[in-house]
């Protein structure tokens, strides 16, 4: 290949990478050039030498998965892929940053080939790293046996101080600790440098005791360019089994640049007399931009396409061997990694008698339990809420203590719990849920943007979905949340009346694999007939009619208000007023529908009453100028469910009385 030794070769390697990286951010006049300078060397070994990948074929299910926490040093992992033979080419690289390009300013799922999960937002893509890790264990645990163990692969990480500033580096890593993830390693960039300055402005834990606390294997690396010492310490995390390894870097950002080891190389570009500046500090031509020297790209490529090839080659054998000795779970293995339900699954769909009412927190689990076994790669969990949420397998372990468990206790820790979640669904395999009490959704809001971004199958349920939760108050009476969530990109919102529209929403979640958000009560409701309101087929719309009694007004709800303008119906039925009932379960996909679905609904010239017990922000678009929006605009207060329901106007005498003078003007 070359007359250059290993350590030239190396070297010329790893400045290949970092000038890749420079070159993007110096051309695009934006970015982050000085991690890439300090952590090129880790990224180079992690690459060539230490992760299983084939750049031909990038969503192989046994590949080692890498995930850049710090996206805002994306120009590394850019450069990274070109080098190691991803379909990413020079081209895009020059385009960094730019619009249409597969180079965003973080790294973004499904945008670049090779990019495992969207990161950026700190801290985030450690915590998807502990969802990609749980998969692997759990998966692991599933289809593995002594003689064939077609799932055996690692979670890498990069991170720098600001991922473990933020507090999800904090619950993600401590429920990493616990659920003993072995292969989860983390390689954090501890250059003592923030945007701000120097990081004893505001970051002067004890990392190592913090980690070691949660229960990690913790090593210190005091050189990041001390290639033998980074491969003793990865070589050791790899050894250790049973904890997740953090490996401490210290690496020097900017490294080889004039304002190296300063803030002011961290966010901004060298510009044209730095870049030339640092050229000359590591022998590097001045003169050329994008440059790979022929010995460096030769060994990317032997190091990273052709050992990639024959893995993945090698893995394909077994697995056809795996394949004649478990037919049945080699089936299986492949139907959920290529996301596809088992055929005819939809049959265990339980429907509810209308007998006796039951809140739709108590029917999820019903429909959860009874969809357990054709729907097996379902699993997920609660922030230390199972018994209220009801989220719960009742004939399964938990995953703590049997990785084979599809119960994953969380913890209190929603924001770490929901981006688990997006890591656990991006890794293919599992369909995962979390849970929690919908109005603290707020802690994890974020981890539902980038699950939506990025185009998760991630199931976030969420129950006590309003006042009438009753006499826990404000705090937990969510107000704002819904009309908020809908507002998010790609995010499905369910809001179920009953336990056979909530049997409808969990077949759409399912089936159109998108990040979903299910809101349901804690309160009882009647039970709607699933045939004769053809519940199936109005949810699959995102909102039907239910009764139509006539036209002289419409009456729309969501969720248990639904139950609540049915009586007023009736009601105003006695007093010769014919209203027509719409169920909204979700707003989202009946704004899918289109114009012409959304008149049949809502006729021009009716007038219109859309009651929720919720933000009334979002609903005057359905009922228009001339309708009414029954709603809250305040928060809740802590008394009997029903008591604050009524006291604020959350009631069938309510639309009643909204009603009569509305029809009155």
């Amino acid at each position: 290949m070359s007359e250059l030794n290993q350590h030239e070769l190396d070297q010329l390697s790893i400045n290949a990478l970092r000038f890749l990286a420079v070159d993007q951010v110096e051309k695009a006049k934006q970015g982050h050039p000085g991690a890439p300078l300090g952590c090129a060397p880790i990224a180079y070994l992690l690459y060539t030498k230490y992760m299983k990948f084939d750049p031909s074929d990038p969503l192989w299910s046994d590949r080692d998965r890498f995930v850049l926490s710090n996206g805002h040093a994306s120009a590394l992992q850019y450069g990274a892929l070109h080098l190691a033979g991803f379909d990413l080419p020079i081209s895009q690289l020059e385009q960094f940053r730019q619009w249409g390009s597969h180079t965003p300013g973080h790294p973004e799922y499904g945008e670049t080939p090779g990019i495992e999960v969207t990161t950026g937002p700190l801290g985030q893509g450690l915590a998807e790293a502990v969802g990609l890790a749980i998969a692997e264990k759990h998966l692991a645990a599933i289809y593995n046996h002594e003689d064939h163990t077609p799932v055996n692969h690692h979670t890498y990480v990069i991170c720098g101080d600001g991922c473990l500033m933020e507090g999800i580096s904090h619950e993600a890593c401590s429920l990493a600790g616990t659920l003993e993830l072995g292969k989860l390693i983390l390689l954090y960039d501890d250059n003592l440098i923030s945007l701000d300055g120097p990081t004893e402005l505001s970051f002067t834990e004890d990392v190592t005791k913090r980690f070691e606390g949660y229960h990690w294997h913790v090593q210190m690396v005091h050189d990041g360019n001390d290639l033998k010492a980074l491969v003793e310490a990865i070589d050791n995390a790899k050894a250790e089994t049973t904890r997740p390894s953090l490996i401490r870097v210290r690496t020097v950002i900017g490294y080889g640049s004039p304002k190296a080891g300063t803030s002011k190389v961290h966010g901004e570009a060298l510009g044209p007399e730095a870049t030339k500046e640092t050229k000359r500090n590591l022998n590097w031509p001045e003169d050329k931009s994008f440059y790979i020297p022929e010995e460096a790209g030769e060994n990317w490529h032997e190091k990273c396409m052709v050992r990639g090839k024959k893995l993945h080659a090698e893995w394909d054998a077994k697995f056809e061997e795996y394949k004649k000795a478990y037919p049945e779970q080699g089936a299986e293995y492949t139907r959920v990694t290529e996301h596809k339900l088992a055929e005819g699954w939809e049959k265990a769909l339980p429907v509810f008698p209308t007998d006796k009412p039951i809140a739709t927190r108590t029917a999820g689990n019903v429909i959860m339990n009874a969809i357990a076994k054709v729907v097996p790669e379902l699993f997920g969990g609660a922030a230390d809420l199972t018994s209220s949420t009801k989220t719960i397998f009742k004939d399964s372990p938990s995953f703590h203590v049997d990785p084979k468990g599809r119960n994953v206790f969380f913890g209190v820790r929603e924001f770490g719990m929901m981006a688990a979640v997006n890591g656990i669904a991006a890794h293919a395999g599992l369909i995962p849920f979390g849970s929690t009490f919908f109005t603290f959704s707020d802690y994890c809001r974020n981890a539902l943007r980038m699950g939506a971004l990025q185009s998760s199958h991630s199931l976030y349920i969420f129950t006590h979905d309003s006042v009438g939760l009753g006499s826990d108050g404000p705090t937990h009476q969510p107000i704002e949340q819904l009309a908020s969530l809908r507002l998010i990109p790609q995010l499905t919102d369910f809001r179920p009346a009953d336990a056979n529209e909530t049997t409808a929403c969990w077949k759409l979640m399912l089936e159109r694999q998108s990040a979903s958000v299910l809101v349901l009560s804690r309160q009882d409701l009647p039970v709607l007939d699933a045939e004769k309101y053809k519940v199936h087929e109005g949810v699959a719309k995102g909102g039907y009619v239910l009764e139509s009694f006539g036209k002289d007004l419409i009456l729309v709800a969501t969720g248990s208000e639904v139950e609540m303008i049915m009586k007023a119906a009736l009601t105003l039925k006695e007093e010769g007023i014919l209203a027509t009932v719409v169920s909204m379960p979700s707003v989202k996909i009946f704004d899918e529908q289109g114009p012409e679905y959304m008149e049949q609904i809502f006729p021009v010239g009716i007038p219109k009453i859309a009651l929720e017990a919720g933000a009334t922000a979002g609903w005057w678009k359905y009922v228009g100028r001339d309708g009414a929006v029954i709603g809250l605009d305040r928060f809740g207060a802590s008394a009997p469910g029903e008591i604050v329901q009524e006291k604020l106007g959350i009631s069938a005498a309510h639309v009643v009385e909204v009603a009569k003078k509305l029809l009155k003007k």
